[in-house]
């Protein structure tokens, strides 16, 4: 689907999605659990569906509210799996979260596994699994790409596991452990890239009555005691701060945007977003679980992206309309995203009139000029897709997006949302 978006300002209020990150936790671990929980605020989107029609084949059964069967947030009953087949297909879309949760927890489960997807995860990095499951007990049948198979039982030990590609893989152990009669230790060497996922794992995790210890120090440990059981519970997912950013930032463009439903003691570490507004000038109100963000007087700013990487998209965007020159680090992780999220953004940005430069790891973008317009790519990345409509805002030209359909990825209701403020966007076709 291609769209045109036309110049427009957007203001109101809006509530944004139940947390995607939160949703592939809660899923999990529900099914997980030996009798029946209840997850409220779950909203569909084709990650989640990867997720829950993995634990379904896995043995967990769902039962889904009206409310979620009419395409709104609702509640899910979930009966936990009692038995596992032997062998299962595991077909992950394109969510890296899926894939990458479900390898040691089909490990552990004892299961053949093969995993299947599409897009860019077949070149996504699982290297710390290939790394460190064989000596617990696990072969592979993998050719670096997909799909491709897992096999064996996962034994107890102490599972060593590089921190700098990604705190997916320590999420996926975190899950698996407690599976296992004698539990485990996870090493972490080196940081731990985007900790604040591996902290909501952990939140999930003890609702539904598993004890992880965190041990610091200059090799941080998680140490998953023997002989636990998950506990069946009723879960409310939070609202979305990674979503929430996009019109967070079209707040500090054009607003004011209230942006409703957003817990102050959140352990999302997107959260970080509203403090940014606010060092680079916006006008930031919070008032209880409420947001409003206004335009201010912007201007450059510097951050270290390693613990925020999904908000860089929308970030350089907002630094186009920062006079001076704005600076990310620490944002090498982007490259192995739904696409190279570095030349992605640097491209469409570029291509519409901003000044957008990348390296390894970094990013400089010189803001202040309007942008112009022109047609982009969304590289079928969900958040490429939703920054060209922010940055749209901010150009004085039509803004032409290719593949604007790939919000289905996330954020299945972003395009309605946004006309919903005033936003512009009609379906053109292309010659």
């Amino acid at each position: 689907m291609n769209l045109a978006l036309s110049p427009s300002s957007l203001s109101g209020t809006v509530t944004v999605p139940p947390s995607k990150s939160l949703a592939h936790r809660a899923v999990i671990a529900a099914a997980l659990s030996k009798g029946d929980s209840e997850i409220q605020n779950l909203a569909l989107s084709n990650d989640i569906r990867a997720t829950m029609r993995a634990m379904e084949n896995l043995g967990a059964v769902f039962s889904l509210s009206d409310a979620i069967l009419a395409g709104q947030p609702g509640a899910v009953r979930v009966s936990g799996i009692q038995s596992s087949p032997q062998t299962v297909e595991i077909d992950c879309g394109e969510s890296g979260s899926t894939l990458r949760f479900l390898i040691p927890v089909a490990a552990a489960l004892g299961v053949s596994a093969r995993f299947a997807g599409k897009g860019k995860l077949p070149e996504r990095p699982i290297m710390p699994y290939l790394e460190s499951l064989p000596a617990k007990g696990i072969t592979f049948d993998y050719a670096n790409t997909m799909p491709f198979s897992i096999s064996g039982q996962l034994q107890s030990g102490t599972f060593v596991i590089d921190g700098g590609i990604s705190s997916q893989f320590v999420t996926g152990l975190l899950f698996a452990l407690p599976l296992l009669e004698q539990g485990g230790i996870i090493q972490i060497r080196g940081r731990l890239e985007s900790k604040p996922y591996a902290d909501m794992t952990m939140d999930v995790l003890g609702k539904f009555g598993i004890q992880i210890f965190e041990k610091h120090g200059e090799s941080a440990q998680y140490i998953v005691e023997k002989c636990q059981n998950y506990t069946p519970c009723i879960y409310r997912i939070e609202n979305d701060y990674s979503q929430a950013a996009f019109f967070g930032v079209a707040g500090a463009l054009s607003g004011p945007i209230t942006l409703v439903g957003l817990p102050e003691n959140s352990r999302q570490g997107d959260r970080a977003i509203f403090d940014i507004l606010q060092q680079a000038g916006a006008e930031v109100l919070r008032q209880g679980d409420t947001i409003t963000v206004s335009p201010g007087s912007l201007h450059g700013f510097s951050v270290d992206v390693s613990d925020i990487p999904d908000l860089v998209p929308v970030l350089t965007v907002l630094a186009c309309a920062c006079q001076g020159k704005t600076r990310m680090t620490g944002a090498a992780r982007l490259k192995i995203k739904e696409s190279d999220r570095l030349t992605a953004i640097a491209d469409c940005l570029n291509r519409i009139g901003g000044h957008v430069r990348t390296g390894q790891d970094w990013l400089e973008i010189d803001g202040g000029p309007r942008l112009s317009g022109g047609t982009v790519s969304s590289f079928n990345d969900h958040r490429i897709a939703m920054s060209a409509g922010i940055a749209a805002l901010y150009a004085d030209g039509p803004v032409i997006l290719q593949g604007a359909e790939s919000v289905q990825k996330s954020y299945p209701g972003f395009w309605e949302d946004y006309k919903g403020l005033g936003g512009k966007a009609d379906v053109v076709a292309l010659v």
